[in-house]
């Protein structure tokens, strides 16, 4: 409040009392009295010069008959809250582990996947529902490994399937994988120079006497665990790849049952029908079926101590191939060759996945996924390695 006011206030204390004194003398022109509102407003405007408007009182509203009542809407019952959906039922049965044994536990799934020279590799196996149903351990084995570097690096793929040797299938599978690429690692610098220069009359019997020794080791396991050689066997597949960009050559081997197919101009071709087969090399020792012959074979580099009986094994298979830009190779087990040979849709939604123009290669999730396909009767372990050139 300003000075002036204050001044004012002190001169006349009860001047406000006085304008709203209901028994205060009337000042105005006629002898009506002034309500309290007109006393406001001739306040305000001696004030400030300016009419400030009170709002007018709202008009009661004349005399009718009652409006009819709006019929009342019963308010809407509360919708039940959404139902949840049944728990998914469980993948399936761990297989039972032993304390003293858990250097033997298989996991129900491996995954692998990498860019080498001018391929991307994925690789996978998965253990089949059949087996995850019952739960029995994973009888397919994958190993991918690399020897050497720079020119002379080699890449080595294997698949093992031990379906066939019952409850140790598995062990045979590993030890398979174990065997050959120990073999193989053993000679990658020659193995590379040779398929760098296609030595094709070299490569089919170095690789198919490693093959052999392979088998003869799992003969020899066989003899030690007192099983007949076919309840201790597998199925193998093996690619090798160079590192050196220039070299388009893949080279294929193994034994067996399972599949080499290429993807190309949108088709699958079984390129394992036209491997070169051969019996056994002459010279290469068959284990024979005595546990003590069998162990003392396994120490000293498959030499038998006693004459073994013939070999009955199956056909060794060989095959080059030279790959093309754009062309997809894949190997893998009897699980996944079987629903690739027998259900044309399978193979064809595999072929449109992977080989549709300017499709890139998977990433290791929707590689598994994939190979996951339902086929009905397929239902057991499915182990690939799929290779994209660049």
């Amino acid at each position: 409040m300003s000075g002036q006011e204050a001044q004012g206030d002190a001169e006349h204390p009860d001047w406000w009392a006085q304008l709203y004194d209901p028994q205060a003398a009337d000042t105005g022109r006629t002898r009506a009295r002034d309500t309290l509102d007109e006393r406001y407003r001739s306040a305000s405007r001696t004030l400030t010069d300016t009419p400030v408007p009170v709002p007018e009182p709202a008009p009661e509203p004349a005399p009718g008959p009652a409006p009819a009542e709006a019929p009342t809407t019963p308010p809407p019952s509360p919708s039940p809250p959404p139902s949840r959906p049944p728990a998914e039922a469980p993948a399936g049965v761990l297989p039972a582990a032993e304390p003293a044994s858990l250097g033997e536990v298989v996991p129900d799934t491996v995954v692998e996947g990498t860019r080498y020279g001018c391929a991307v590799l994925r690789a996978a196996s998965v253990r089949g529902e059949r087996a995850r149903q019952a739960g029995e351990l994973r009888t397919d084995a994958l190993l991918v490994v690399r020897f050497g570097a720079g020119q002379d690096g080699l890449l080595l793929c294997v698949v093992a399937a031990g379906a066939r040797s019952g409850p140790d299938g598995h062990r045979a599978a590993r030890e398979a994988c174990h065997s050959i690429g120990a073999a193989v690692g053993r000679s990658s610098a020659r193995l590379a120079e040779d398929i760098r220069r296609d030595r094709r009359s070299a490569l089919q019997p170095g690789l198919h006497r490693l093959t052999d020794r392979t088998f003869g080791r799992l003969r020899a396991q066989a003899a030690a665990l007192g099983l007949e050689p076919e309840q201790y066997t597998v199925d193998l597949r093996c690619l090798l790849l160079p590192a050196d960009p220039r070299c388009r050559t893949r080279v294929f081997f193994g034994s067996g049952a399972g599949g080499l197919l290429r993807l190309r101009d949108g088709g699958w071709q079984d390129v394992e029908l036209s491997a070169t087969t051969s019996p056994a090399p002459v010279g290469d020792a068959v284990i024979g079926r005595d546990p003590a012959a069998g162990a003392a074979a396994v120490r000293d580099g498959f030499t038998p101590a006693e004459p073994s009986e013939p070999a009955r094994t199956e056909p060794f298979r060989f095959r080059c191939h030279v790959a093309q830009p754009e062309d997809v190779l894949l190997l893998c087990s009897p699980g996944l060759a079987e629903p690739l040979r027998a259900e044309p849709p399978f193979a064809d939604r595999l072929a449109a996945d992977w080989a549709a123009p300017g499709a890139q290669p998977p990433g290791l999730a929707a590689y598994l996924t994939a190979l996951q396909g339902g086929v009905d009767g397929c239902e057991g372990d499915r182990t690939a390695v799929t290779v994209w050139e660049g």
